[in-house]
């Protein structure tokens, strides 16, 4: 049974996207995340910026600091992060609006990385979205027992999409 999607509202600067269905990516990866978590996927959304690697870096800079491109930003409407390491966020209540927060993805980044890792696009593609959207439900991998959570579910999450594991080393 294909997890059910989550309703994304995409705002697409860089027309390199529209070809590749972004937002249906988007909606596929983040339904998958919520529904492992049961979690029902159409009481969330999520906001999502197909972007190329000038408008990622100058977003990456302005929040993180670090003036350069990156593959995929996500900035979350409520902190959900724990203070152990290795501890599990608590579910979000739906919220206000139903706004887990927003994303922001990189053309350029993410073609260049599925390239040298000889993975297909849309692979890299779930495989970014849900981690993404992981951070906006309080994941992180600040240390190795949150990056060994966060690894685990994205791999479980991967397998329901029909996505190899993005860990292994190996290609699709």
């Amino acid at each position: 049974m294909l997890p059910t999607p989550t309703p994304v509202d995409a705002l697409i600067e860089d027309d390199r996207w529209c070809a590749l269905g972004l937002e249906d990516l988007a909606a596929r990866a983040a339904g998958a995340v919520l529904t492992h978590l049961d979690l029902d996927p159409e009481e969330f959304e999520i906001s999502l910026l197909g972007c190329d690697d000038a408008r990622i870096a100058v977003l990456n800079e302005e929040f993180r600091g670090k003036p350069a491109p990156t593959n995929v930003l996500s900035w979350p409407a409520e902190d959900l992060a724990p203070e152990s390491p290795g501890a599990i966020p608590p579910p979000p209540e739906p919220m206000f609006d139903g706004a887990l927060g927003d994303i922001a993805i990189a053309y350029d980044t993410c073609l260049r990385e599925a390239e040298e890792q000889g993975k297909p696009l849309e692979n890299h593609l779930l495989h970014l979205l849900a981690h993404a959207t992981l951070h906006l439900l309080g994941y992180d991998h600040e240390t190795d027992e949150d990056a060994a959570v966060m690894e685990r579910l994205e791999r479980e999450i991967l397998v329901s999409l029909g996505v190899p594991d993005p860990y292994s080393g190996q290609t699709a």
